[in-house]
């Protein structure tokens, strides 16, 4: 199982992203990238209660940061040809589609949400989870908590 997160600007429709974590529970791998929004001339967006919540700063970004490009090729040789997983499906995909068309590449993966692996009974068991977990929001903590909340889920379940 792989699962997959993003931080952004915020959530507005000019929003990008700007932390893209994954992990994959099989094989113990795992990544984690900021990305460098100056990559993007028109990436000027940028909302402070977003900051707030993940607390990452724009000078962090363009001093630790990646391209576009950069973090678009390191997603696809690590990703290629998998099912990759996020519990936030619509943000995900949106920020994903924003950074790979700022890139002018496709994704060599595929993304899905939490109806791959959960059923719908499940996902209601994960929700409960999720609420009880503090999410700090940073992208690689995300995925391990993303992680241990579906691990319960399919643990626990009568359905497994």
């Amino acid at each position: 199982m792989i699962c997959i997160d993003l931080e952004a600007s915020g959530l507005a429709l000019d929003s990008y992203p700007i932390e893209i974590a994954w992990a994959c529970t099989e094989t113990g791998r795992s990544d984690s990238s900021l990305i460098n929004p100056a990559s993007v001339p028109s990436w000027t967006y940028w909302d402070e209660f977003a900051e707030e919540l993940h607390g990452i700063e724009p000078e962090l970004l363009q001093q630790d940061g990646i391209s576009v490009k950069q973090a678009c090729a390191r997603l696809n040789q690590a990703l290629k040809g998998e099912q990759v997983i996020s519990d936030a499906y619509d943000y995900d995909s949106f920020w994903l589609r924003r950074l790979y068309r700022a890139a002018g590449v496709r994704p060599g993966f595929t993304l899905v949400g939490l109806d791959a692996v959960l059923s719908g009974e499940q996902r209601i068991q994960y929700q409960f989870i999720a609420r009880t977990q503090f999410r700090r929001h940073r992208a690689m903590q995300d995925v391990e908590d993303l992680i241990s909340a579906i691990r319960t889920v399919l643990y626990e379940s009568p359905e497994r």
